[in-house]
């Protein structure tokens, strides 16, 4: 504690602390004051009590000194604590007289000074970086500088001083990381991603928070977009990094909670992506990690079957109003969409919600559209057969329907995801309660009425299939928000089907016509069925070329087959 000592002391300007610091007599006496205090156990003083012990009251002389004191805040010596009036924006920015009412103490750089007799950064010899760890230690110290240097105004000697370090940390990190050769995920998200230094810092600083377990401090946009701004008008054209369409969130690795203020304001906090967070502070478990505990899952639960999509719903052949309520439902993931339902109080999770009947005639593309749906979603698919849920012992069909739902909340909350759930074949559910006053009938209207009571509740996005609306029950009708329509394939959306499953790489007979096959009434199922029996039966050709009457024999087969109108086939529902 030398040089605490010889400041304390010194009688003249001559202690190692004053000489560095370069105050004028007036700035020594109120750090001298302070420093005693600081020693005696009071860390925390008002400013007027200061200048009130330091210089005195009469003729309200302390007032003659508030400008010494906030030479002290804008030079890094002091800072501000939490006051009656508290200054609106930075500390440093507050008028003389709001700063009367504030409470004060010693920086922690004054504070190295007095312990240590110089504000030196110590850094290691530059060497490669052994794993993450080291890398992130140099990059949290980092952002511990950004916000240091947040606090002061720019081009202030205090400003100047945090902005050397700062420049000083990035030429050592730089320097590390080129002669690194281990794998180190954050880099990698910032190549991958392009994102440029002000976005990484963003990110850095939100990585720092997880590590260290605050949940409250520095999340908001505010305190975010002052890390990487010198003034005001920096502020304002920086707030673009963090808006819905920036980099960062658009690209998936922030998200953000709107936090509404008792004045109805509303603030963002934000986030890093679980997934993106996992993969960091988990460098070297497998990148299918969650996808293999969700499977894992999954099996334990022996309930559901899990789908991974192939397809996304511009894959799908779709008559155009179809589509469009599709593409409404996947508006909901569009952060300005959502930012608006927040403000306008219909939503109050950041997770997209959608409750789904898709109906129609077998072989529409009920299921494949439901996948795909998932798929755009960015989802997986569990997936349940509810022609299963039907049980001989009394009390159990019931207690099914809950299971449904339970386990697949356990799924969510153990695997921190959110699935798309599909209920396949729900037309027992959906279908009119029943009116008769048997123990069957008792029942069924029993299982109906938990199934309601789950579908209220649920949260996410569930999609139920069904080939039957005409019996759908009223109270159904009013908890789904969308009830969507799959008609038998016209004329055109038949000849883009068989376009799509016609193989490119295929040799087709002189005069193959297309448009020929496509007049033939097939849904979109049996579509796929005739071109996988036609193709089977080609495969075993010598010349393996696709000719008409091939696929004719397939389709009089396939239409002499039908169960009257339609036949049910099991490839898309």
């Amino acid at each position: 504690m030398q040089y605490l000592l010889e400041f304390l002391n010194a009688k003249t300007e001559n202690s190692q602390v004053e000489t560095i610091i370069n105050a004028n007599e007036n700035e020594i006496k109120i750090l001298k004051h302070l420093a005693k205090s600081y020693v005696q156990g009071v860390g925390l003083l008002s400013v007027f009590e200061t200048l009130s012990f330091v210089f005195g009251t009469e003729n309200n002389n302390h007032l003659n000194y508030l400008a010494d004191l906030k030479s002290l805040i804008d030079n890094g010596w002091v800072v501000q604590g939490i006051g009656l009036f508290k200054p609106e924006n930075k500390p440093n920015h507050a008028t003389l007289l709001s700063l009367l009412h504030t409470e004060i103490s010693l920086s922690p750089s004054f504070l190295k000074i007095l312990e240590d007799g110089n504000l030196d950064m110590h850094l290691p010899e530059i060497s490669a970086y052994d794993d993450h760890l080291g890398y992130l230690k140099d990059q949290f110290l980092r952002v511990e500088l950004y916000e240091k240097n947040s606090l002061f105004l720019s081009q202030s000697e205090a400003n100047k001083r945090v902005k050397s370090q700062i420049t000083r940390l990035e030429n050592h990190i730089k320097s590390r990381l080129e002669l690194s050769k281990i794998y180190i995920s954050v880099e990698q998200i910032f190549k991958e991603h392009a994102l440029n230094e002000k976005e990484q810092l963003i990110f850095l600083t939100l990585l720092r928070l997880e590590y260290i377990n605050d949940f409250e401090n520095s999340r908001e946009l505010n305190s975010l977009i002052g890390l990487v701004s010198d003034d005001e008008f920096d502020r304002m054209k920086n707030k673009t990094l963090l808006d819905d369409s920036s980099k960062l969130v658009e690209s998936g690795l922030i998200e953000y909670d709107e936090i509404y203020s008792a004045f109805s304001t509303i603030s963002k906090n934000f986030f890093i992506n679980e997934e993106i967070l996992q993969s960091i502070m988990h460098p070297n478990n497998s990148k299918n990690d969650k996808k293999i505990k969700l499977e894992n899952v999954v099996k334990e639960q022996e309930i559901f079957e899990l789908i991974e999509p192939t397809t996304s719903i511009d894959d799908v052949v779709l008559n155009e109003k179809t589509k469009e309520l599709l593409n409404t439902i996947l508006r909901q993931v569009d952060k300005k969409v959502l930012s608006r339902l927040n403000s306008w109080g219909i939503k109050n999770r950041k997770g997209i919600d959608a409750k789904v009947i898709f109906y129609g005639e077998a072989g529409t593309g009920k299921t494949m559209s439901a996948v795909s749906l998932a798929k755009s979603l960015k989802k997986q698919v569990l997936s349940f057969d509810c022609s299963k849920i039907l049980s001989k012992y009394v009390g159990e069909s019931e207690q099914n329907v809950r299971k449904i739902f339970d386990s697949y909340k356990d799924i969510c909350k153990r695997t921190k995801s959110e699935p798309v759930l599909l209920l396949n074949e729900a037309d027992q559910f959906l279908s009119t309660r029943i009116g008769g006053g048997g123990s069957v009938d008792k029942m069924h209207n029993q299982m109906q009425n938990i199934f309601l009571e789950q579908i209220e509740r649920f949260e996410g996005v569930l999609i139920a299939t069904t080939n039957f609306l005409e019996s759908l029950d009223s109270a159904f009708s009013r908890r789904f928000d969308y009830k969507i329509e799959f008609k038998k394939p016209d004329y055109k959306s038949r000849l883009a089907i068989w376009r799509k499953v016609l193989p490119e790489n295929a040799d087709f007979e002189d005069g193959f016509s297309v448009e020929k096959l496509a007049e033939h009434n097939l849904s979109g199922a049996q579509i796929v069925l005739v071109m996988k029996n036609t193709a089977l039966k080609v495969a075993v050709k010598d010349d393996a070329i696709f000719c008409m009457d091939d696929f004719k024999v397939s389709i009089e087969r396939e239409l002499s087959s039908a169960f009257g109108d339609e036949k049910r086939v099991g490839l898309l529902r």
